[in-house]
């Protein structure tokens, strides 16, 4: 779990927010709870690590506000549309007791000891997060489908995997599939149709019949060649 060092803010106006921003920090809040709201800032630094961590909207984090520590889920980041620079952001903290509705991410493993896979199938995903209910303190970080012995044709559904106690899936009613071993995908070439058929024989037939006038033209020059010559040695002889 990541800890994350906080400041209360006392900002009230637009140029001290502005100014805030100016010297690092980025101004946010924490609600939620039975507490009130509290305006905090971290530095932009500190925030941009949060952010690039895998899957950081289900994270729980740990903030230390003035010496205290405290549970949250990050609920929105807000981003200057010009820099791309975060500019605000909210917590919302976690009550013991209470139940929170995220998309928590889907984790593959054994790929290699899938029999489908190794033939050349694929794992067609059809859900790389699903949204859940859990409990406050029962947060999972991930879901894991493990493709051990599994082979195509295969549909793994939301019933397969194991969630934690008193974790549920929002959809009810039906048994979602979250992906599948589907078979390899083979692209085969159109069939040539009777017509483009002939069409090829009679282009072969054309070539190879201009290849052959073209030898026999070229064999009867030589010949009528070869002819004069020795018509031109003989008249030579007799004189």
């Amino acid at each position: 779990m990541s800890t994350i060092q906080a400041t209360i803010r006392e900002t009230k106006t637009k140029g001290q927010v502005n100014d805030l921003r100016s010297k690092g920090n980025v101004p946010g809040i924490v609600y939620g709870g039975e507490q009130p709201n509290e305006k905090i800032s971290i530095t932009t630094k500190e925030l941009k690590n949060l952010i690039n961590k895998e899957n950081f909207l289900s994270n729980v984090i740990s903030i230390n506000l003035d010496g205290k520590e405290q549970k949250v889920l990050t609920r929105n980041i807000d981003f200057d549309t010009i820099t791309d620079e975060p500019i605000h952001f909210d917590l919302m903290r976690i009550v013991k007791g209470g139940k929170i509705i995220l998309e928590i991410p889907v984790k593959f493993i054994n790929n290699e000891l899938s029999p489908g896979l190794k033939r050349g199938g694929v794992l067609n995903i059809v859900r790389r997060k699903v949204e859940l209910k859990c409990p406050a303190e029962n947060i999972p970080t991930e879901l894991v489908v493990d493709l051990e012995g599994l082979d195509i044709g295969t549909s793994i559904k939301i019933s397969s995997i194991n969630l934690p106690e008193n974790v549920t899936p929002t959809i009810q009613g039906r048994d979602f599939v979250i992906a599948t071993v589907a078979a390899p995908t083979v692209v085969k070439e159109p069939e040539k149709t009777a017509e483009a058929a002939e069409g090829e024989a009679s282009e072969g037939a054309e070539a190879a019949a201009e290849s052959g006038d073209k030898t026999s033209t070229d064999g009867g020059d030589k010949a009528e060649g070869e002819k004069s010559k020795e018509e031109d040695k003989s008249s030579s002889d007799k004189k």
